[in-house]
């Protein structure tokens, strides 16, 4: 299947996506920050990456925009608990691809990594 990055500052939420994606048979890389983020993309080469908002010492919206700058190809799908309209907006404008909320469930995550990778809508 895919190689997904999973960007998040939280262990639980890294464990609870790598729970759900590796048996649907993707690879997981995991970064629990944003430079280590970048790092990972640039070597790693990701299919898709799914990226918090909310972390310490880079913003996940500082993290999306600077990989799409370099990699206007990357594609990031944002997990969040911060599902507020507003927020939604200003990072598909900065180039995300979609939006899954936190907390987590199976079907949700499956489906928003399904049309992510697929190009469909999120």
């Amino acid at each position: 299947m895919a190689r997904i990055l999973i960007v998040d500052d939280s262990n639980l939420s890294r464990r609870i996506l790598r729970s759900i994606l590796e048996p649907a048979g993707h690879e997981i890389i995991e970064a629990g920050d944003g430079m280590t983020a970048l790092e990972c993309h640039f070597l790693q080469k990701p299919d898709l990456t799914i990226l918090d908002l909310n972390m310490r010492e880079m913003a996940g919206m500082e993290v999306l925009t600077q990989l799409r700058r370099l990699d206007p190809r990357a594609r990031v799908l944002i997990g969040s608990a911060d599902i507020q309209d507003s927020t939604q907006g200003m990072a598909l404008a900065a180039g995300a691809v979609g939006f899954v909320g936190k907390p987590f469930t199976q079907a949700a995550v499956l489906n928003a990594v399904d049309a992510a990778l697929s190009g469909g809508d999120v």
